[in-house]
């Protein structure tokens, strides 16, 4: 139950379309088409009312290249990036793959259990060192789903002290019907111009292994430091990668739509699983994401938890740790899988506590 990838099968016209392209059995050196970048655009503009203009779209083998490239376009050594903790795990290499100064601001909890931002100390945070925000929302591992006025606070600050914000986005198909994902780049003109937007179907379509994603930046000078960034390191998107793309965006509505309900309804038996019967086990139901962010300080187990539930229940979760400062004690816990597996890996932490 770790890993950020789902336990069902990508969408059949991704597969059949794959196939096909298989068959043709030619595979050659293939740039993206314009029929790969509008279905992108078209995307956004359907599913989250954005609308981008082609040019500012750039494809990138992943989201971990797109924000460890974005950092080193706009950041030189010894001058600072900004992460929020608990964060996704790679966040907390950005800094060190580039030889910057890695500067940190902790989420707090509200008194509903949801994490909040101390907008005052992310203030306090940025230094005038400080050149880029790393922003994940949805938030991986919490699952928040930023409001519209959180993402306001935070980018007015950002543009005060002329720090760019780096906004990883790779889980906005995946929100559920309490929540809206809002885009970063989408709040204002001024904003969109001092935001990369990375995003990909990844997540979306369990099609992470292909490394599909993009890089949205509406600033022209700012795309042009991304790409520089490149420095003959990274190449662009993989021939099957663009087909998965193309496809699951195209043709991939009515299966998300699905998902996303299935999604939601194994979010809600964890949450209820977890508050009666998983005594001093802690979670704010995930607003996003199919990722469960679990407390467990209050329930008397000694060491790691995520040891012990290796050990004495054979459920594999992520470490707390690899989260960063606030992750200690807690486990992330995958739900992306057919409830029978779900509830199995439940009742097995049950039978252990």
């Amino acid at each position: 139950m770790w890993v950020a990838d789902m336990d069902f099968r990508s969408p059949e016209p991704v597969i059949d379309a794959l196939r096909e392209r298989v068959d043709h059995g030619v595979f050659g050196y293939t740039r993206p088409s314009e029929g790969v970048t509008a279905s992108v655009v078209e995307w956004l503009a359907r599913r989250h009312g954005w609308s981008v203009d082609p040019g500012h779209v750039i494809f990138v083998p992943g989201v971990v290249v797109g924000f460890n490239q974005a950092t080193q376009a706009v950041t030189q050594p010894g001058e600072g990036v900004l992460i929020q903790t608990p964060t996704y795990g790679p966040f907390l290499k950005v800094a060190e793959n580039g030889g910057f100064v890695q500067q940190e601001i902790q989420l707090t909890r509200g008194q509903d259990g949801q994490y909040e931002i101390d907008l005052n100390a992310f203030e306090a945070a940025i230094t005038p060192e400080t050149r880029i925000f790393m922003l994940c929302n949805p938030q991986n591992p919490t699952g928040r789903v930023f409001r519209k006025a959180e993402l306001e606070a935070m980018a007015e600050i950002c543009l005060r002290h002329d720090v760019v914000i780096c906004s990883d986005e790779i889980h906005h198909d995946l929100v559920y019907s309490e929540s809206q994902h809002i885009p970063m780049a989408c709040l204002a003109p001024e904003i969109a111009a001092q935001t990369i937007t990375l995003l990909a179907p990844s997540k979306t379509f369990n099609i992470a292994g292909l490394k599909a994603s993009v890089a949205v930046i509406e600033n022209d000078e700012l795309r042009a430091k991304f790409t520089a960034a490149q420095r003959g390191l990274v190449g662009w998107v993989n021939l099957l990668a663009q087909i998965a793309m193309q496809t699951a965006y195209e043709q991939g509505d009515a299966w998300l739509d699905a998902l996303r309900a299935y999604l939601q309804a194994n979010r809600d038996y964890v949450t209820n699983f977890v508050e009666k019967e998983l005594p001093g086990v802690r979670m704010a139901k995930p607003e996003g994401t199919y990722l469960a962010w679990l407390d467990c300080r209050d329930a008397n187990i000694e060491g790691k938890p995520s040891e012990f539930f290796l050990k004495e229940a054979r459920v594999a979760m992520n470490d707390g740790d690899w989260f960063g400062a606030g992750g200690e004690g807690h486990v992330r816990f995958n739900f992306g899988s057919p409830r029978s597996v779900v509830e199995e890996a439940l009742e097995r932490m049950k039978a252990a506590m």
